[in-house]
């Protein structure tokens, strides 16, 4: 019965390279049998998995596979007078071995394999010979594959740069673990290519890339954005009112933010040069935005004088409301 090698990894037949990558390796690890010493169907498993992907990785043989089956190595490889199309193949003429010379040799006083026979051997393959006659071509150096991984990094290391390591499962089966440095400044869907780090190419082919999808977590009180950072600053209502230096953290350490006399909530104050720093561009800004936090537990003359000031200094702060 013919193999489905989509079947064996469980993926639809117009699934893309990188589904088929995927499925392999959670296969792999699945089936490995030095993950599973006491299943003696592992080994089987993993070989037919293995099997699958070889095939359906290659696309000059993911294409053969499609168009002829799990037999498409015999079905192709008879050339221009076998296989598919001459010799046995699906509407071919059928041809069979004679030997010409029992005929043409004794006939006309050639010993057997005479002059005809020689004439007919010039079509047969010899040693160096493809079937047409001509030299033959050795397969040209292919690609090695390349390998695809997703890595998620905490904000500050997305700011400020750093390294993480990467597990990478090889083909092969085992699993190799490689440091990846994180330039500053990068960002949320950003790729790394690790070149010649990938899969080994073919017949002296070059190697494949590992390309890296980089990941970030959103931080808690920073946002990011283009590169400048966002920061909410609480403040108390007399900092607000009187004015005051309060300490703020920043990617290159704390530093003291002067708050102005007078500050309403939403007053955004800039600290210029302390957002991101990317490896090439312009570097960011921080922008404080400033939160008032009113005092808890006020007494009847601490709300009665907060009273007085607000009919002394009226104000309508909702005036540009609009629907």
């Amino acid at each position: 019965m013919a193999e489905d090698y989509y079947k064996t990894l469980g993926i639809r037949r117009d699934a893309s390279q990188a589904e088929i990558q995927k499925a392999y390796r959670d296969l792999a690890r699945k089936y490995h049998p030095d993950m599973n010493p006491d299943d003696k169907t592992a080994k089987k498993k993993f070989q037919e998995v293995q099997k699958a992907f070889d095939v359906l990785n290659d696309p000059e043989k993911r294409e053969m596979y499609d168009r002829y089956g799990s037999s498409f190595e015999t079905a192709s490889a008879g050339g221009p007078y076998g296989g598919a199309n001459w010799g046995g193949g699906p509407g071919g003429p059928q041809f069979e071995d004679v030997d010409l010379s029992q005929f043409f040799g004794e006939r006309y006083g050639q010993p057997p394999g005479g002059a005809f026979a020689d004439f007919f051997r010039q079509f047969r393959p010899g040693p160096g010979q493809a079937t047409g006659g001509g030299p033959t071509r050795s397969a040209p150096p292919r690609r090695g594959a390349d390998l695809h991984h997703e890595v998620h990094i905490p904000f500050n290391t997305a700011i400020s740069g750093g390294e993480v390591q990467l597990a990478v499962q090889r083909q092969s089966g085992k699993t190799e673990t490689i440091s990846v440095k994180i330039p500053a400044g990068i960002e949320d869907g950003k790729k790394i290519r690790l070149r010649g780090q990938g899969e080994p190419g073919q017949r002296r082919g070059t190697p494949g890339d590992i390309i890296i999808t980089i990941r970030v977590a959103p931080h808690p009180v920073f946002q990011r954005r283009g590169n400048h950072l966002h920061l909410k600053v609480p403040v108390t209502l007399a900092e607000a009112a009187l004015g005051a230096k309060v300490d703020i953290p920043t990617p290159k350490g704390t530093v003291a933010l002067r708050v102005p006399a007078g500050t309403s909530s939403g007053t955004k104050l800039r600290v210029k040069g302390h957002g991101v720093h990317p490896k090439s561009g312009t570097a960011g800004d921080l922008l404080a935005e400033v939160q008032i936090v009113l005092p808890e537990g006020l007494d009847d003359a601490e709300q009665k004088a907060i009273a007085e000031i607000a009919e002394r200094h009226p104000q309508d702060p909702r005036s540009d409301l609009r629907w």
